[in-house]
């Protein structure tokens, strides 16, 4: 049993070391989930255990996956959204803009015309004051 012992340990370092046959792990698992573990390897029985037990369980979710494309028909949506919030935003400020121009273009003109009217008032009262003074004159 003694060399038995002995190589069960060479086998669990090889085992540690990820450096073990398939058969060579049968023989560990065979060993630790039996009775008759010594004492200073008593902790690797638990493990061996745990894997035994292990395989004998299964699992079967019913887990409902979300799939992303909700979310990324929901994303495009927002962005196409924002797309043309924004452009129409955009554009009513560019409108705004324009009608700003035209109304202080209008208003330069308006100002232009009336500074030549103003001239042309003071030229007829200039030619009435004359033609008032040459109807005295003649008179």
């Amino acid at each position: 049993m003694h060399t038995n012992l002995d190589n069960i340990e060479k086998l669990l370092n090889k085992y540690l070391e990820a450096k073990t046959t398939l058969q060579e792990e049968a023989l560990l698992k065979d060993y630790f989930t039996g009775d008759k573990v010594a004492p200073h390897l008593q902790e690797y029985k638990y493990m061996f255990q745990y894997f035994k037990a292990s395989k004998k369980e299964s699992f079967t979710p019913n887990i409902r996956l979300e799939t992303k494309t909700r979310k990324r028909k929901w994303m495009g949506i927002a962005a196409s959204f924002a797309i043309l919030a924004s452009v129409f935003i955009f554009n009513k400020y560019q409108s705004n803009q324009a009608t700003q121009k035209a109304f202080a273009d209008t208003q330069n003109a308006l100002q232009l015309i009336a500074n030549q009217m103003n001239k042309g008032n003071n030229a007829i009262g200039q030619l009435n004051t004359f033609n008032e003074t040459k109807y005295k004159i003649f008179k």
